[in-house]
């Protein structure tokens, strides 16, 4: 993988755990000459993120919609960064630049993000991995939901599986760079539900 994509949050609560794996994270993409992908923000673990690889010397490219550029949120050292006039065009062309996508913590917008590109892997749209960095367990309840779908016959468990997950990012780049998806059709075909 030449480049990975990390949804994040435009905040950062403090956490001193979550700062150990952003920056953990950074070293071994650094270590792994893989180039990040994010929102371009100089804001919350974005921010964090972004500082992290620019000092190991790391390839960052950023992708901002022109409005919160305006709001002078764009961070201001980073290898590339590209202005879209849009939130749609924000994520295209983060799924295009990267090879694999990670998700760390963050509020609505970093789960908006992942379930759209999750729902593309889905439908075959693409056959990037995309991982969950569960931090501390902050996405236990997230994952569990997706269990509890899975249950509920709403997911099927091959889909369920597209969600690679580990609370250590050296373990959760491996596990990237080693995963082939292999989704299965959305629908399920038996209408008897009894």
């Amino acid at each position: 993988m030449q480049n990975i994509c990390v949804f994040c949050g435009a905040n950062y609560n403090g956490d001193p755990i979550l700062k150990q794996a952003v920056e953990q994270l950074a070293e071994v993409m650094v270590a792994r000459n893989m180039g990040l992908v994010f929102g371009g923000g100089s804001v919350g673990v974005m921010g964090l993120l972004a500082d992290a690889m620019i000092e190991r010397n790391g390839r960052t490219i950023g992708v901002i919609p022109q409005f919160l550029q305006d709001k002078e949120v764009g961070h201001k050292g980073l290898t590339e960064m590209h202005v879209v006039e849009n939130m749609h065009q924000r994520k295209q062309m983060m799924n295009d630049l990267c090879d694999g996508i990670i998700m760390l913590p963050g509020g609505f917008g970093t789960l908006e993000e992942f379930f759209e590109v999750l729902t593309w892997l889905q439908l075959g749209l693409h056959r990037k991995p995309i991982g969950v960095l569960n931090v501390n367990g902050f996405y236990d309840f997230l994952l569990k939901q997706m269990d509890v779908m899975v249950e509920q016959r709403f997911l099927k468990p091959v889909n369920r599986d597209l969600v690679i997950t580990s609370a250590d990012a050296i373990e959760l780049v491996d596990l990237l760079s080693n995963f082939t998806a292999t989704p299965d059709e959305v629908w399920f075909r038996d209408r008897n539900l009894t």
